[in-house]
C-alpha cells in the first residue's frame, strides 16, 4: 500500500494506492492550515481502506515548488513515516505531477480540442510570481522549473495549473487541473511517470522569514563613526 501525500500548494491532498489504483484520497477543507491536517488526513484515507500504518509500503511525497512552511511540513511527515515504518520514500515535483494528470485526461494531448504538442504548468508562488516547467506532450517535463513573473514568461500555449487563472493576462489559454492530487501522485509514483526524487524540497527561493530579516538587516540604521 503506497501512502501519498502533497502540501505543495494552500490545500492539503492525501490518497492511497493499493497497487493497481487509488483506493482512498481526501483534501483538506481548509487551506494553509498543514501542520494542523496532514496527519488527521492520513488517518482519515488509511481508516476508510481498513488499514493501519503498518500496513503501508512506501511513502510517496510531493516536493514542490511551493511554500516552505507548507514543503516542510509533508517532507518531514514523509521522512517520518519511512524512518519510522522501515519504508521506502519517493518524491516527486508537484508540477510533474500536474503535467501527468493534464496528459491522461487528454486535455493537452496531440489528438485533444487544443492540438498541440508541448504545453506548461504554472502554480501560484505568491509574490505575484508563479513556479513554471514546460513539458512535453508524453508530459515529460523539459525545462524548468523556474520561479518568476507571470510578464516575464508568458505564453499562449496551453497552461495547466493555478497560475493561468490567476494570471490570464499572461497565460490566455487555461486548460486541466488546477492544484496537485494525491492520487495522481501516487499514480505517477506507482506506475514510475515521473522522475523520482530524494525527499528533499525544491524552495526555488529562500524563505519569506529570511528574506523578511535580510531586508530589516539592510535598512537597520548604522552608527555614526567616531570623529575622534
Amino acid at each position: 500500500m503506497l501512502l501519498a501525500f502533497d502540501t505543495a500548494t494552500p490545500q492539503v491532498t492525501v490518497a492511497l494506492h493499493d497497487g493497481d489504483d487509488v483506493v482512498a484520497e481526501v483534501v483538506s477543507d481548509r487551506t494553509m492550515k498543514h501542520g494542523e491536517q496532514l496527519a488527521p488526513l492520513i488517518s482519515e484515507v488509511l481508516g476508510t481502506a481498513g488499514i493501519v500504518r503498518q500496513d503501508l509500503t512506501a511513502v510517496a511525497v510531493g516536493a514542490g515548488p511551493g511554500p516552505f512552511t507548507g514543503l516542510r511540513v509533508g517532507l518531514v511527515t514523509a521522512r517520518t513515516l519511512g524512518f519510522a515504518l522501515e519504508i521506502p520514500i519517493y518524491a516527486a515535483c508537484s508540477l510533474d505531477v500536474l503535467a501527468v494528470e493534464a496528459v491522461a485526461s487528454g486535455v493537452v494531448s496531440t489528438s485533444s480540442t487544443t492540438g498541440v504538442s508541448s504545453f506548461f504548468v504554472a502554480t501560484d508562488a505568491r509574490r505575484k510570481e508563479v513556479y513554471l516547467a514546460s513539458y512535453d506532450e508524453d508530459g515529460a517535463r523539459l525545462e524548468g522549473p523556474v520561479v518568476a513573473r507571470p510578464a516575464e514568461v508568458a505564453t499562449s500555449a496551453p497552461v495547466v495549473g493555478e497560475g493561468a487563472r490567476l494570471y490570464p493576462d499572461a497565460f490566455p489559454t487555461p486548460v486541466g487541473p488546477q492544484r496537485p492530487s494525491a492520487g495522481w501522485l501516487a499514480r505517477a509514483v506507482a506506475e514510475e511517470r515521473v522522475e523520482l526524487m530524494d525527499p528533499e524540497p525544491l524552495y526555488l527561493r529562500r524563505p519569506d522569514a529570511i528574506e523578511q530579516a535580510a531586508l530589516k538587516k539592510q535598512k537597520a540604521p548604522t552608527k555614526p563613526v567616531n570623529p575622534r
